[in-house]
């Protein structure tokens, strides 16, 4: 098979070094691809929006499945646009991807169809929000941005002040674009990455991971796109994994088949257990980042048979096995992440690193020969071991070997896990 990756993230590095070690596959591009993939694979330089040409390569390259890993394209269609073509891609419609394209349409949906969310309410105006803020002043919320924020639009204020900072934040300065707001309760427990491969009527889960969002240790600082996972996860038993198919993920598929937009591809539920009980923060329509890069290398048997059982309805006989090791993944951010990441400073060690781990590519690209930072979320490091303790501490002694300016990780990525 000859495979097409579309995307230039950490999560695309992931995904080809994935498919690198099917013997399905005899030939993987990437489109647009990073400096880390290009090691890997042929790259092309067409933006991930630009379907006509992704389109037109797929058929100049007679690619025998394309892969979809980030949100943008799949929100924009491209998987309608590639069937209309007759050529074979992993992932929803433009009608499925709205779980993650609007929240408003998610937390609707979630309501329609009783699955277990926060109680939440929808607002255009930012006096109404800003009042219902006011009345409801002994509670505390969080405010989201209704549509793609590139995992920057939600805000969880600590004070009174905060609140009312990010309700003009996002309906009055539109940090974020035109945007509805959602204002949600605020959910205390223990975050969850929950990740599902769907055929459109069954789901199969993965394994269990967990992401870190803030941007300093202990879970402190700004949100981010993530800044490590690891997996598996202990808190995840087999009875809660059962209840979070039956509660959650069954009800969204059957009512994704009752709005007329079955879901086919990677479904990833964000959820908060609270109290031993599970309830949906988000959806994603897609695999995450960075959960990606401790999921994908975890995997015994091949991807490619899962993804070509999903693509066929034929989930419910797949029986994909797992390594019985714990991975992790440290983000390496730039300088100034997430509000303002610097660009253009060059990064060493990388070889010394890649002796004992994985080092994907995130936001990197060639100036004179040098890798140099380019995105906020510049490098991931992945090691796997016999138990977290050991992939511990081969990935963060890769990391000590890995040297940028104003380079930015947590120390505390995984300690959850050991608890």
């Amino acid at each position: 098979m000859k495979v097409l990756v579309i995307g230039s993230g950490g999560r695309e590095h992931a995904i080809v070094k994935a498919l690198k070690k099917s013997p399905k596959v005899s030939q993987i591009l990437a489109a647009p691809g990073n400096p880390g993939i290009a090691q890997e694979a042929p790259c092309f330089p067409i933006k991930v929006e630009d379907i006509s040409a992704l389109i037109a390569l797929a058929q100049k390259e007679q690619v025998d499945l394309a892969i979809v890993g980030p949100e943008l394209p799949l929100t924009f269609g491209i998987v309608d646009e590639f069937q209309k073509a007759g050529l074979k891609i992993f992932g929803p419609t433009q009608q499925a991807a709205r779980l993650e394209a609007s929240k408003v349409f998610t937390k609707n949906f979630l309501k329609k169809y009783k699955i277990p969310t926060a109680a939440y309410e929808v607002f255009s105006e930012a006096e109404s929000a800003h009042q219902f803020l006011r009345d409801q002043a002994s509670r505390k919320w969080v405010l989201k941005a209704d549509g793609l924020a590139a995992g920057k639009g939600v805000i969880v204020p600590i004070t009174s002040d905060e609140a009312h900072q990010g309700v003009d934040r996002i309906l009055v300065q539109k940090e974020f674009g035109p945007q509805q707001l959602v204002i949600e309760e605020f959910l205390d427990g223990e975050e969850l990455s929950f990740m599902v491969i769907c055929d459109g009527i069954e789901g199969l889960s993965l394994a269990t991971s967990q992401d870190h969002k803030r941007l300093f240790d202990n879970d402190e600082g700004p949100n981010t796109g993530g800044m490590g996972a690891y997996s598996p996860v202990p808190l995840v038993t087999e009875e809660l994994s059962k209840e979070i198919m039956r509660t959650i993920i069954a009800p969204t598929l059957a009512g994704m088949r009752e709005e007329g937009s079955p879901f086919t591809g990677i479904l990833y539920a964000g959820l908060m257990i609270c109290k031993g009980k599970p309830l949906v923060l988000e959806y994603n329509v897609r695999f995450g980042d960075p959960e990606a890069q401790v999921i994908l290398p975890r995997l015994e048997s091949d991807w490619i048979d899962l993804f070509e059982a999903a693509l066929s309805k034929r989930l419910s006989s797949a029986t994909p096995r797992w390594k019985n090791q714990s991975v992790i993944v440290v983000v390496l951010a730039a300088e100034g992440y997430p509000a303002n990441p610097k660009k253009g400073d060059v990064i060493t060690g990388l070889d010394e690193a890649e002796q004992t781990a994985l080092v994907y590519h995130a936001g990197t690209s060639m100036q004179a020969g040098n890798f140099v930072t380019a995105g906020g979320r510049v490098l991931g490091v992945t090691a796997l071991g016999d138990t977290l303790l050991q992939a511990r501490e081969v990935c963060y002694q890769a990391v000590n070997k890995i040297k940028f300016s104003g380079m930015q990780f947590r120390q505390d990525i995984g300690k959850k896990g050991m608890k």
